[in-house]
Order: structure tokens, then C-alpha cells, then sequence
């Protein structure tokens, strides 16, 4: 059992962390492979998100596969590109026709006064960390597609 009062305690929940600790950077992805209705309050002056909309009520999609949180400014928002190949590849997300679309909101923090400034999350690492996901229930790791 995880930690108690972690979001890993709801079942369907699983969460992965990728990083570069010599660049200060990095990205965790919540993934929700049923998915989960979200919501969303966006703050701040300069704000860096990707999907956000799609958490406002009245929208065509009603669920969000994950979610990512992620460094790198406007730049990391690449690393939910990897997210979306990660869960494209398990057959999870909207469908549409014959075809799954992933639904990943993500948001950036500026962090590119720490660290390298030239090292950011990318699809990669994006995709690392849905690798790295598990959660709290028996089972709840991904398997390989």
C-alpha cells in the first residue's frame, strides 16, 4: 500500500515522475486510463498550458486520460506529446471513428532560471515517466503494448 492520503489510493490512479537532475528540470504525468472528469482554475500572468479547455464543463470530451505537470517553460509542454504516444500505444483515449485520442491537459511551470535553461522536458521524458507510473492497488503498474 502507498502512502496514506496519496492520489495513488484511487484505484484507476497511477502516477510517474521523470527528471534531469543536472539540468533541474522534469515532468509527472497522473494517468487515468478510464479516464476522470477534471476540472480546471487557471492563475498566474504568464500561464503555459496544453488541453486545459477540454476540463471546462460543456465541452465534447467529458474525461481526461492524464494529466501533466511539468518544467521547461513553454518548452515542456513537448513532454506531453510523449504522454499522449504512451497512451496511444495502450489503445486508451476519446474515440473517434477507429481511431483513440488521448486526452492530456497539461500545465508548465517556469523553471528555466534553475538548472541548464537549455535542457527542458521532452516527448521523451514525457513518455519516460508514463513508463515509471504506478499506483497504490495490486495490478496497477502498466503493462508493456
Amino acid at each position: 500500500m502507498g502512502q496514506m492520503g496519496s492520489i495513488t489510493d484511487v484505484a484507476g490512479i497511477l502516477v510517474g515522475h521523470a527528471d534531469d537532475a543536472q539540468a533541474l528540470t522534469g515532468c509527472t504525468a497522473v494517468l487515468c486510463p478510464r479516464g476522470a472528469v477534471g476540472g480546471v482554475a487557471q492563475r498566474g500572468g504568464a500561464p503555459g498550458t496544453r488541453e486545459t479547455d477540454l476540463l471546462r464543463p460543456m465541452h465534447l470530451v467529458q474525461r481526461a486520460h492524464a494529466v501533466l505537470l511539468t518544467g521547461g517553460s513553454a518548452f515542456g509542454l513537448d513532454a506531453a506529446t510523449g504522454v499522449v504516444r504512451f497512451l496511444e500505444e495502450r489503445r486508451v483515449g476519446f474515440a473517434v471513428g477507429r481511431v483513440r485520442v488521448p486526452i492530456v491537459p497539461a500545465a508548465v511551470i517556469f523553471d528555466l532560471g534553475l538548472g541548464r535553461s537549455d535542457v527542458r522536458p521532452d516527448a521523451a521524458m514525457g513518455y519516460a515517466a508514463c513508463q515509471a507510473a504506478t499506483g497504490s492497488h495490486k495490478g496497477s503498474a502498466w503493462p508493456s503494448p
